[in-house]
């Protein structure tokens, strides 16, 4: 689990359980995408609640959520960092 901390003190993440992130004070948690699957029973992650691409699709759920966390570690983590 990654967490940037930015200069004025915010704290991002993509959420996880592996650390309580409550414990470092109050959360605002947002969705950063959609995992569905389409009409063919196939797996799409739609990254558009952050700006960004739909992906897939992909034959497995579990394709789709880690390919959705990976974009997110390389195109949204660092981004807006105040």
């Amino acid at each position: 689990m990654q967490i940037v901390v930015t200069a004025s003190g915010r704290v991002k993440s993509v959420y996880g359980e592996t650390i309580n992130l409550a414990s470092i004070g109050t959360l605002d948690i947002q969705r950063g995408s959609h995992v569905e699957p389409n009409q063919e029973g196939q797996w799409m992650a739609d990254l558009s609640p952050v700006d960004g691409p739909l992906l897939g699709p992909f034959d497995n759920r579990s394709e789709a959520l880690a390919a959705e966390v990976a974009w997110l570690h390389e195109n949204w983590l660092l981004s807006n960092l105040d």
